[in-house]
């Protein structure tokens, strides 16, 4: 990643984003030829591989997981800091925890998500 990146406020800028339910804020940490595999993925589209494909597919989801979670909030627990990834320790309103390693390009947009969450 660019030395001038910053996890902790990219992490920061993304639960905001989140918090505001604001779609398009959401997005554009995104590069267009994302891939995002989750179990709530695979739960809320039926697709059993839990796997989105592309910027304008993870605008659908994503649309519909904010519709199915009207009160949705997250709140930052930690962030961890690899070469080209990061992972985001976050809880949500029903206090589920979760882990969305991130890897990124080089324009520090977000290429692949693998989320994973408390039991």
């Amino acid at each position: 990643m660019p030395s001038s990146f910053d996890a902790r406020n990219f992490a920061n800028d993304w639960i905001a984003a989140w918090n505001s339910h604001d779609l398009e804020a959401i997005l554009s940490h995104y590069a267009p030829e994302v891939t995002l595999t989750s179990p709530l993925a695979a739960k809320l589209t039926g697709e059993s591989s839990g796997t989105i494909c592309g910027k304008d597919a993870l605008r659908l989801y994503f649309a519909k997981g904010l519709e199915f979670f009207p009160n949705l909030e997250f709140t930052l627990i930690d962030v961890m800091q690899g070469v080209w990834s990061i992972v985001v320790y976050y809880k949500n309103q029903r206090d589920t925890r979760t882990g969305e390693f991130m890897e990124f390009d080089e324009e520090s947009k977000v290429v692949r998500v693998v989320a994973n969450y408390s039991l």
